[in-house]
């Protein structure tokens, strides 16, 4: 589904990553693990347009890398940010009805606005008030949401229990093992190394810019040393 040699990126003069090897499979969730500024963010950035990139990108088998943002959306790749971007201003069906492609109708693909509400009976109840007044878990939930309505078959999720209840935690989580078993990809970037190696079928650490580990969950338990290094604050 997607797979990524030797990719590098820049902030100004800084140079953010350093030779990025991965890849993802149809219906795989693959965890990018590291501690903060090591350059997973920007992996997805670089990915998506937002970065420019320099190396290989390949999604499907077709090199993508240069395209701008919205026409990699357009070839089936969401993205959800870190920094949750709502339209606070419209109401919460509203931000899903903007989730949709060019010329897509709502049920047309994978998910449907009632698969939304389904899935998160919060958003159905506040469905026609505006996205602001939002808790910070319904905000990610819609966030996520929102891309999947695009129909994606790979989505790139940056953080999404970042400041959640375990509660709330657990409902993502539960999310992201329901995309991955509709064929979707998922390429989780995550600081709850529990929620991690619980949900992902591989998982890859960065240091520095680079994979510095790529393995299973139970290789990386395995690895005290991978973790200390790498992983542990």
């Amino acid at each position: 589904m997607l797979e990524v040699t030797d990719l590098h990126a820049y902030y100004g003069k800084s140079h953010i990553l350093q030779g990025v090897n991965i890849s993802i499979n149809e219906g795989e969730i693959v965890a990018l693990l590291g501690r903060n500024g090591v350059g997973r963010s920007t992996t997805c950035k670089a990915i998506m347009g937002e970065v420019a990139p320099q190396g290989s990108v390949r999604f499907k088998g077709a090199e993508i890398a240069g395209r701008k943002a919205f026409e990699v959306a357009n070839l089936g790749i969401g993205y959800v940010p870190e920094n949750r971007d709502i339209f606070p201003g419209l109401t919460t069906r509203q931000n899903l009805i903007l989730g949709l492609k060019p010329r897509q109708k709502d049920g047309q693909g994978r998910w449907s606005m009632e698969d939304m509400f389904a899935l998160f009976s919060n958003l159905r109840e506040r469905a026609d008030v505006e996205a602001s007044v939002l808790s910070g878990g319904e905000q990610q939930m819609l966030t996520m949401c929102r891309t999947l309505m695009g129909d994606p078959d790979l989505v790139m999720i940056d953080e999404p229990t970042e400041g959640l209840s375990p509660q709330m935690v657990q409902r993502v989580a539960s999310l992201l093992q329901e995309i991955a078993r509709r064929g979707i990809a998922t390429l989780l970037v995550e600081q709850k190394l529990s929620i991690a190696l619980d949900i992902a079928h591989r998982v890859y650490v960065m240091g520095h810019g680079q994979v510095v580990f790529e393995g299973t969950p139970a290789e990386l338990k395995a690895r005290e040393d991978v973790r200390k290094e790498w992983l542990e604050v």
